[in-house]
């Protein structure tokens, strides 16, 4: 049965930079040996995840690219995907977008904002995935 998995940013390292949670997730993948989509919310973001899993310390290497560049994407173990990339779904899908995601995968993680206001969209698509019955699950970060 798929899954969707929300995680709620509390730490205070993760609300400066949301993004460190994302790098967090796809090493976490990585180690476990999952091909891991990140679908980025423009190609400014994609750039910056890209740039974050160059930093993520001497002794951790994760091979990624952005998508649409002119490499071999299969290499890659994780993809990251502006909109504008026309890019097919991995097992895992990590989702910064507004829109749930559509298609076929075993595991979705949805990044939610530390900032409450930002939250309703994220409680929306709970309910979009609940009704195409994936399991769900929480945690706070």
């Amino acid at each position: 049965m798929p899954r969707a998995d929300f995680y709620l940013i509390a730490k205070e390292r993760f609300r400066a930079e949301p993004l460190r949670l994302v790098c967090e997730l796809a090493r976490k993948a990585h180690d476990a040996g999952l091909w891991t989509l990140v679908l980025a919310r423009d190609a400014a973001q994609a750039e910056q995840i890209d740039d974050l899993l160059w930093d993520m310390g001497d002794d951790v290497y994760i091979p990624h690219q952005i998508a649409g560049a002119d490499l071999d994407e299969d290499e890659a173990a994780v993809l990251i995907a502006p909109p504008e990339a026309d890019a097919p779904l991995r097992p895992l899908v990590i989702n910064l977008r507004d829109a749930a995601v559509e298609g076929s995968f075993d595991r979705v993680l949805e990044v939610v904002p530390a900032d409450e206001s930002a939250r309703g969209p994220l409680r929306e698509r709970w309910k979009q995935y609940q009704a195409r019955g994936l399991e769900l699950k929480k945690y706070d970060m």
